[in-house]
């Protein structure tokens, strides 16, 4: 079995990336023209500088990462949360040694975020229970796949994780959760959002940077000097070089002499050119609009709902939900707890932290479930974290309420609306009078005697 490992490794194919790199690959041009006069867009890292980029992978990050991790189990009607005695709770309470849940998390986001792909290492004990995950440096690692289809990992050293090798070492795919978005060109590499507003974000980044030059000079334009005849190169150096001196920087607003009519005149931006901020603004709805994060989210605009449930809702839909589903997906096959004999078990996401009412909804909520005796005193109480009380964990409904199997049983009579009318009752005997009954007492007392002389 070894032999036949190592031979699998040594024929591992790396899984092709395409770049810009490449001679053969696709040139991408933040605009017409960029790449002749050799304009690229930012890296990465420098992308994250833009604030909207920031904004939006920092909101879908926190946010998701403030959601508890439950394990629950299905016991025929419904998912019931699993609090004590399973091996697989310790993990996801604590995924590590030096990183929190909610830090987890949120790496494990961001690194989708930036890169396309999140790369999880497992880490098991003695009976083959993952104890810890680690999540890795995307940029350290590498999906390889073998001639027979087997998907392998290629990691690089990383003292965290405890791949302490000086050199490489490659994993099948069974030790690594590999969490991927937007496989445009390969099933095993993800594309991050990035790369479609790159080319915004770097012209973000340009106009920023723009305006801080042009703000640092009294937001005004630089001027020239002109002089009523020739001038030598030497002599505009030097001119140019001792009116800077003297009036730039911190000098601007001291009095400028010139002499042998010599004049400075002040440069003017077009209006078209000095509209910032609408290009600013484009920038930035791009960005979002790649993320799929609503614009009021990132403080843009006014949002086209006042109801804030519903734009949560919408919000979670759009941008939220698919990282939510595919999370709880790979926690599902990467602890391999669909495995488990004689147990229905899976990992769900309590979005309660995300989809949390204001006061007076959730009490509308909760009214009309209790009405409706789809929610218990009892389970009302523990949302606003009350303590129980005896009698209220049954749901309750109004007397006058009936089954369906009632009113079928109804309908299933002759008549079930009791619309024909009754046969009339018949006339009761008079009572007799008092005497009339003190004879008819006598009378059977007689009639009893003689039938026992008789006897």
């Amino acid at each position: 079995m070894f032999k036949s490992l190592v031979s699998r490794i040594k024929s591992l194919m790396p899984v092709p990336i395409r770049s810009g790199r490449s001679w053969w690959s696709v040139i991408r041009e933040p605009f017409t023209g960029a790449w002749q006069r050799n304009v690229s867009c930012e890296t990465t890292e420098n992308l994250c500088a833009f604030s909207a980029v920031a904004t939006c992978i920092g909101l879908i990050s926190s946010d998701i990462a403030k959601l508890r991790i439950k394990l629950v189990e299905f016991d025929g009607w419904i998912w019931e949360e699993v609090l004590a005695g399973s091996p697989f709770l310790p993990v996801l309470r604590k995924p590590n040694r030096y990183q929190t849940r909610i830090q987890f998390i949120e790496q494990w986001i961001i690194s989708k975020l930036l890169y396309g792909n999140t790369y999880v290492l497992k880490e098991r004990d003695q009976r083959g229970v993952v104890v810890a995950m680690y999540v890795l440096d995307p940029r350290l690692v590498v999906a390889k796949v073998a001639d027979d289809g087997g998907v392998y990992y290629q990691l690089s050293r990383d003292l965290l994780a405890g791949v302490a090798e000086a050199e490489s070492v490659t994993v099948p795919a069974s030790e690594i959760i590999h969490d991927r978005m937007c496989c445009l060109w390969h099933p095993l590499v993800g594309v991050s959002p990035i790369m479609a507003c790159a080319a915004s974000a770097t012209q973000g980044i340009r106009i920023q940077a723009n305006s801080a030059k042009f703000f640092e000079n009294m937001s005004r334009p630089s001027g020239q000097l002109t002089a009523p005849g020739a001038i030598t190169d030497e002599t505009a150096a030097r001119l140019k070089r001792e009116f800077e001196a003297g009036f730039g920087a911190g000098n601007i607003g001291r009095l400028f002499v010139a002499g042998d009519g010599l004049k400075y005149d002040a440069m003017t931006i077009p209006a078209q050119d000095a509209q910032l901020i609408e290009q600013l603004r484009w920038t930035v709805e791009d960005v979002a609009r790649c993320f799929h994060v609503p614009l009021h989210k990132l403080g843009m605009g006014q949002p086209t709902l006042n109801n804030i449930a519903a734009l949560n809702q919408d919000y979670y839909n759009q941008c939220i939900q698919i990282h939510l589903e595919a999370m709880e997906l790979l926690l599902d096959e990467g602890l391999r707890l669909v495995d488990v004999p004689g147990k229905t078990l899976g990992v769900e996401m309590d979005q309660d932290g995300l989809l949390r009412m204001d006061p007076l909804t959730m009490a509308d909520v909760q009214e009309k479930g209790t009405r409706s005796a789809t929610f218990s005193p009892n389970e009302n109480r523990r949302w606003w974290n009350l303590p129980a009380v005896t009698g209220g964990n049954s749901p309750m409904i109004q007397q006058q309420n009936y089954s369906l199997e009632a009113i079928a049983k109804r309908d299933g009579q002759d008549d079930p609306f009791g619309t024909a009318k009754p046969e009339p009752a018949a006339i009761p005997a008079p009572m007799p009078t008092p005497d009339e009954a003190a004879a008819k007492f006598l009378l059977t007392l007689k009639n009893g005697y003689e039938e026992m002389n008789v006897a």
